[in-house]
């Protein structure tokens, strides 16, 4: 079967193939460099770190609203299961006089005025790095300039107050794991429990690819942005991973970095979410340069993909 990437080129085979790869790769590499991908991730990063504490201020603020409609032994049992699934990320000093306070103010002396502030503040610095991303990704595609600031705002608020609705839903499912979904889960459908992380990786693969498609300015087919979409997950999955063995190595230490390894690991993590969304970017771009028949776009649209030198205005 012919590889669709080459036969939209006009060629096939295997010399098609080969020749069609190695554009891409080149492409993707120089996009990363002429657009200063590493500068990017770390700009998105600072930008989400600032936007987490009123996100949390108000989602906290709102669990304690939900939880005074429950009795209180559900209430402490499901305390006891976030300071327990925290215990695996976070030093046991952070857990006990930070975490568990913060956990006993929220959730047994709810505030209404907590979930207001909160959320109108989650919404303006959310919506602000959401705004970084949709920046960076247009940059990652050579990109920068077509789409003006105010349709940029209205595009990251729309998106971000999505992503709130879909997190809200699909993160306390993420965070409970698959053994809580299974004993949720009736017999008819108890398969899904066992399926629980290939869907939860498929979830991501097509928010991903939804973010990206949306941030593009130029309007292609979804299904391409799908390389760039399971390229950033592979990224996230084997990062995490190393971040979380790096997060116990400094945790057991007595250096100045064991007590900073949670703010350490979250920056770093944030980080890598942003180098592996922008990568993923270039890469999407890098096929639509190689193959425009592929992404869905005209031969004269394009040329102007990955064309526009990289400027100190670039940056959002």
């Amino acid at each position: 079967m012919p590889d669709p990437i080459a036969k939209s080129q006009g060629t096939t085979g295997a010399a098609g193939r080969a020749r069609a790869l190695g554009r891409i790769m080149w492409h993707t590499l120089t996009a990363c460099v002429r657009y200063r991908v590493t500068g990017l991730a770390a700009e998105v990063a600072f930008f989400a770190l600032l936007s987490l504490p009123p996100l949390i201020f108000g989602l906290a603020g709102s669990v304690g609203v939900i939880a005074s409609r429950f009795p209180v032994t559900t209430v402490e049992g499901f305390r006891d299961q976030i300071l327990h699934y925290a215990a695996r990320f976070i030093t046991p000093d952070a857990v006990n006089e930070v975490l568990a306070p913060t956990l006993d103010e929220v959730l047994f002396s709810p505030r209404f005025e907590i979930v207001s502030l909160g959320f109108l503040i989650a919404l303006w610095s959310g919506s602000r790095a959401m705004a970084v991303f949709v920046d960076t990704i247009t940059i990652m595609y050579g990109l920068a300039g077509e789409r003006g600031i105010i349709r940029t705002r209205v595009l990251s608020f729309g998106v971000y107050v999505a992503f709130l609705v879909g997190g809200a839903i699909i993160l306390p499912l993420v965070v409970a794991g698959p053994r809580v979904v299974d004993r949720l889960l009736p017999d008819v459908v108890a398969w899904l429990g066992r399926a629980y992380w290939p869907i939860v990786l498929g979830v991501s693969v097509l928010v991903l690819c939804s973010l990206l498609h949306l941030a593009t300015p130029v309007r292609n087919r979804w299904r391409a942005h799908l390389p760039g979409a399971v390229l950033t997950v592979l990224a996230w999955v084997v990062g995490s991973w190393a971040l979380r063995w790096g997060l116990l190595v400094l945790a057991g230490t007595a250096s100045i970095f064991g007590p900073l390894a949670a703010p350490i690991t979250l920056l770093a993590w944030l980080y890598l979410v942003a180098f592996a969304v922008l990568v993923g970017g270039a890469l999407n771009a890098a096929i639509a340069k190689v193959a425009p028949r592929f992404a869905g776009i005209t031969a004269e649209q394009a040329n102007h993909v990955l064309d526009r030198p990289a400027k100190a205005s670039d940056s959002p």
